[in-house]
C-alpha cells in the first residue's frame, strides 16, 4: 500500500481514517485529556451572589405577570 499523504495521521488525533488502508486507524500512543470544568461552581462565593441575584430577578418578573 502506497501512502496517499493525506496527513490525516499527523494531526495527532486519537482516532483518523487513512485512505490507503482503507480503515480507521486508533492511535494507541496518545493519551486522554482530563476535561476541565468551566463555569460557575458551588463552593465559590460569587456563584452564590449571582444564584440569588438571577432567582430574585425571576422572582420579580413573575410577580409582573
Amino acid at each position: 500500500m502506497e501512502c496517499f499523504h493525506c496527513n490525516n495521521c499527523k494531526q495527532g488525533q486519537d482516532i483518523y481514517y487513512c485512505l490507503a488502508k482503507d480503515e480507521f486507524i486508533i492511535n494507541e500512543n496518545m493519551t486522554p485529556k482530563e476535561k476541565n470544568r468551566g463555569g460557575w461552581k458551588k463552593g465559590d462565593p460569587s456563584y452564590e451572589l449571582r444564584r440569588r441575584k438571577i432567582r430574585k430577578e425571576r422572582d420579580d418578573l413573575k410577580s409582573i405577570i
